[in-house]
C-alpha cells in the first residue's frame, strides 16, 4: 500500500503543466521579437549554433525533475508490515440520495454537493468507527463497503454525482434494505443507517423497510431532510427541469415521510442545517451506543521512498544542464 506522509505538497503538482506552458509562451514572444528585428529565417541563419529543439528537451527534463522533487517532498511510503489491530466503535452506513432533485440550489452550491461536504467533515471526526456509503436514486448500490479507511471514503465521496445511479427516482426503502445487508458480522449492537434525502419517495415503502432494518438487522435508522418546504426548481442542462407538459418541476422537502421512516427505524429525524447539515447530533447519538470491537488487518510500518524521487530529480537536473542549447558542431565524417 502506497501512502504519502505529507500529501499537502502534492498541490505543487498543479505547476507541472504550467512550466512547459510558460516556456512555450516565452518562445512565442521571442519569435515575435525576431520578426520585428528582421526576417526570421535570416536571423536564424546568423545564429547557426542555437538549437530550438534542445530548448524543449531541457524544459521537459526540468519539468520531470520538478515532478520527482514534489513527489519526494510528499514522502511516499510503502507498507512494510501487516498487523491485526482491534478498534472500538460503531458501524455507520450512510445512504445518500443522488436523484436529480438533489441538484436544487436551496443550499450552496446545491443539495448534493453540500451533503457530500458535510459527510466529508464528519469522516474527519470519526475515531474507530467503521463507515460505509450507499448511493441511491431509482435503485441503490454500495459505493463503499464498510471500512475504517477514511481516506478512501473521502476519495469515493468526490466521485459521486447524479449520474452515479443510472435509474432516476427516489427509492429510499431499497437503500435502507441495501444498507441493512451491508453490515459486517462483527457488529451486532452498534449499527446505524443515516439516510440523506429530500424525502420525495416515489418507488417503495420506506417505512416498512426501516422497520425491517431496525427489528431484523438491529440498526437504528436516522433521516436527514434536505431542502426547503416551499420548494425549489431543479437546474438541468442550462435551464430548469420541466415535466412532460412543459411545467417547471419544483422539489419540496417531505418532512412527514422522513419522520415516519425514522420513527419506524428507532432513530430520529433532523432537518439539514446550513452549517453542519444535521449530522453532528446524529453522530453524538450514535456515540452513546455500546461500542463494538472490530479486528482489522492494517499496515503498521512503512518504508520511506522519498530518496529515490530526490535521486531521480537530481539526475534529471544534471542531464538538463548537460544538454545545453547549442547544436553539436562536430561531424562524424569530415
Amino acid at each position: 500500500m502506497l501512502i504519502f506522509a505529507s500529501p499537502v505538497y502534492l498541490w505543487l503538482l498543479l505547476l507541472v503543466p504550467v512550466i512547459p506552458a510558460v516556456y512555450g509562451i516565452f518562445r512565442a514572444l521571442r519569435r515575435h521579437r525576431i520578426r520585428k528585428f528582421g526576417d526570421e529565417a535570416l536571423v536564424n541563419a546568423l545564429m547557426p549554433s542555437w538549437s530550438g529543439a534542445k530548448g524543449w528537451v531541457r524544459i521537459v527534463l526540468f519539468t520531470l525533475a520538478f515532478l520527482c522533487f514534489v513527489l519526494g517532498l510528499a514522502r511516499p511510503q510503502i507498507g512494510a508490515k501487516l498487523k491485526e489491530r482491534e478498534t472500538r466503535g460503531a458501524e455507520i452506513m450512510i445512504c445518500l440520495d443522488v436523484s436529480n432533485s438533489m441538484l436544487a440550489e436551496d443550499y450552496s452550491p446545491n443539495r448534493l454537493e453540500r451533503a457530500k461536504l458535510a459527510i466529508s467533515r464528519i469522516v474527519d471526526k470519526l475515531e474507530g468507527d467503521r463507515i460505509g456509503l450507499i448511493v441511491f436514486a431509482g435503485s441503490s448500490f454500495v459505493q463503499l463497503p464498510i471500512t475504517t479507511d477514511y481516506i478512501s471514503a473521502k476519495m469515493f465521496m468526490g466521485s459521486i454525482s447524479t449520474e452515479s445511479v443510472p435509474v432516476q427516482g427516489t427509492a429510499i426503502g431499497d437503500a435502507i434494505l441495501t444498507a441493512a445487508k451491508s453490515f459486517s458480522a462483527q457488529s451486532e449492537k452498534s449499527r446505524a443507517i443515516i439516510v440523506i434525502t429530500d424525502g420525495e419517495n416515489h418507488e417503495d415503502d420506506a417505512v416498512d423497510a426501516a422497520k425491517q432494518a431496525h427489528e431484523g438487522a438491529g440498526a437504528k435508522v436516522y433521516t436527514i431532510g434536505v431542502g426547503s418546504l416551499r420548494g425549489e426548481p431543479i437546474p438541468m442542462d442550462g435551464g430548469l427541469m420541466k415535466d412532460s407538459e412543459g411545467n417547471i418541476v419544483v422539489t419540496r422537502l417531505d418532512e412527514e415521510s422522513l419522520r415516519q421512516v425514522a420513527g419506524a427505524g428507532g432513530g430520529a429525524y433532523v432537518h439539514a442545517a446550513n452549517d453542519e447539515f444535521g449530522l453532528n447530533p446524529i453522530i453524538d447519538d450514535i456515540r452513546r451506543m455500546e461500542d463494538e470491537r472490530f479486528n482489522s488487518v492494517v499496515f503498521e510500518e512503512y518504508d520511506e521512498q522519498y530518496m529515490y524521487f530526490f535521486g531521480a530529480a537530481l539526475l534529471l537536473l544534471v542531464l538538463e544542464m548537460l544538454v545545453g542549447e547549442r547544436r553539436l558542431r562536430r561531424r562524424i565524417f569530415e
